[in-house]
């Protein structure tokens, strides 16, 4: 199972002139390797980009993606490292979904398909982070 992070989708959904072709290639090939899927987080910051529950849900299966429900330990994990965070000093409000994403890619073993590999790797070094690069990047 790879977990594929939000910015890709937003990526493809929304035909980035930069990230599409690129996401779009690393998602089909994650899907041939194996299924891919999605957490419940990432349903969510995606439902934003959408008018309606079924269209959302039609380009998710179109895509090949899986709804993944998060685990009660990956919970805890991303509860206990945004604590870490905010003790270490972190400001910022919205790291909380990322930490969502990562714990989960964590305590499943998942790798995690993102092209904001250097958040991920600092909270979850543990993470296989599949890397999207621009064309000619």
């Amino acid at each position: 199972m790879t977990l594929v992070d939000t910015n890709i989708l937003i990526d493809i959904f929304g035909g980035d002139p930069v990230w599409a072709d690129p996401s779009l290639r690393a998602l089909a090939d994650c899907g041939g390797r194996g299924p891919i899927a999605i957490n419940d987080v990432v349903y969510a910051e995606l439902a934003a980009g959408f008018p309606g529950q079924a269209e959302l849900d039609e380009a998710i299966g179109q895509s090949g993606l899986r709804l993944a429900p998060m685990t009660k330990a990956a919970l805890y994990l991303a509860g206990q490292t945004f604590r870490r965070y905010r003790v270490g000093g972190g400001l910022r409000p919205n790291v909380l979904a990322d930490l969502f994403i990562g714990a989960q890619a964590s305590a499943e073993g998942w790798p995690l398909l993102t092209r904001d590999a250097s958040r991920y790797r600092r909270f979850f070094p543990d993470v296989a982070l599949l890397e999207v690069e621009p064309i000619g990047g």
